[in-house]
């Protein structure tokens, strides 16, 4: 390229849309499944536009995080937007006071401009190997309204999962409940599904006490399960106190969700807070964050297991050789569309994303690899926000 781009304009989108069959749980942060219910999401798009007629464009992110885009947007414009390691650390100066999110949405989507102006997907850009990629069922949270009530109720539906090809099922249990409803979980999906398919719980840090913690975690060691994440009320941040459930259990421990960027997860692997490492482009600073912290996991031997699901990971993951599982989240028996249908080029993330095989493709299109239905947003625009 003999000129270089430049970035010209930035905009942010938010839309709307609604989930039929859903409510929120006992304080009102988790979602799960409430018959007769509707629940109205809020989402966001960030585009930035340059002098090439070549757009990055990426869906995700949260309004904390567009607060911030809005902070680093007039740095944005006029830059080159290949310069993504430069970007990436000006940012991260900039924005030191902060939990840094608006630095992913706006990674990804120079990322995307990247693939789009040379013409070739994220995947490839990064030394992506990989086609397909092999799913787990991470399940909506545990429910008081007949859905995912029950240990049985998990129970099956992890059965349901593993029937339709998935090799492996994560469950998300309940909040504010009684402790040994988890460990029946723990044990009921277990002895429901057998040896074939590998399972994992997330507590989403909603138990009180780190005895609790010890109680699961003791269930998940009778019960062979892969890993138990973020368990206790720490917020999933305490490397001592998970150091000190490791030196109990022998269930690995993932955490690292709710620690943001990449010298902070490096910092956790040197304390022994973790055995599996946690990353997500949106939290760490983009796919360039992302890259970082799997390398670094790579570098101490560790697997680096990616956060949610979305087109950034699955180009990401297709270039990682230490990881195991693309999450598909958030999956319930009795919801079966639960996301917007914001892409016009049949991409999904619903539980009947997967094939066969229990895998799901990586987008082989320029940048993301994706389209996004402007015309679908527009017409569920319910805020924009324009830099230039």
């Amino acid at each position: 390229m003999a000129k270089q781009p430049k970035v010209t304009r930035v905009e942010v989108h938010q839309f709307g849309w609604e989930i039929p069959d859903m409510g929120v749980d006992y304080n009102g942060f988790n979602h799960v499944y409430q018959p007769g219910n509707v629940a109205r999401h809020v989402g966001h798009v960030l585009k930035i536009e340059t002098d090439r007629g070549v757009a990055g464009e990426y869906v995700g992110g949260t309004a904390a995080s567009y607060a911030q885009v809005g902070m680093a947007a007039r740095y944005l414009l006029g830059r080159n937007p290949l310069e993504r390691e430069l970007i990436y650390n000006d940012l991260k100066r900039a924005l030191r006071k902060l939990d840094r999110m608006g630095i992913g949405p706006i990674d990804i989507a120079l990322w995307d401009i990247a693939g789009k102006l040379y013409d070739a997907p994220i995947s490839e850009l990064l030394g992506g190997f990989r086609r397909a990629l092999p799913a787990y069922a991470s399940t909506y949270h545990g429910d008081e309204n007949g859905g995912l009530s029950s240990p049985e109720a998990f129970a099956d539906f992890a059965v349901q999962c593993r029937e339709m090809g998935y090799p492996a099922f994560k469950i998300h249990g309940w909040g504010n409940g009684p402790i040994e409803r988890e460990v029946a979980t723990v044990l009921a999906t277990r002895k429901a599904v057998g040896t074939r398919i590998d399972l994992m719980i997330d507590p989403a840090c909603e138990y009180n006490t780190w005895a609790d913690t010890v109680k699961v975690g003791k269930a998940c060691d009778e019960a062979n399960y892969l890993w138990l994440e973020d368990p206790f009320k720490d917020g999933g941040i305490s490397a001592f106190g998970h150091r000190k459930l490791r030196q109990i259990i022998k269930t690995p421990i993932l955490i690292g969700e709710h620690i943001r960027g990449h010298e902070l997860h490096v910092d956790n692997i040197v304390a022994d807070g973790t055995d599996f490492v946690r990353a997500d482009a949106d939290y760490d600073c983009g796919i360039t964050g992302l890259m970082k912290i799997a390398h670094s996991a790579e570098g101490f031997g560790l697997d680096v297991e990616i956060h949610a699901p979305g087109p950034m990971h699955r180009h990401c993951m297709a270039a990682i050789r230490n990881t195991n599982y693309y999450e598909l989240a958030l999956v319930h028996p009795k919801l079966r569309r639960v996301k917007p249908p914001i892409y016009a080029c049949g991409y999904s993330d619903e539980l009947d994303a997967i094939d066969a095989s229990g895998h799901v493709p990586v987008p082989q299109g320029p940048g993301l690899g994706v389209t996004i239905d402007w015309e679908w947003v527009r017409a569920h625009e319910s805020g924009k926000a324009v830099y230039e």
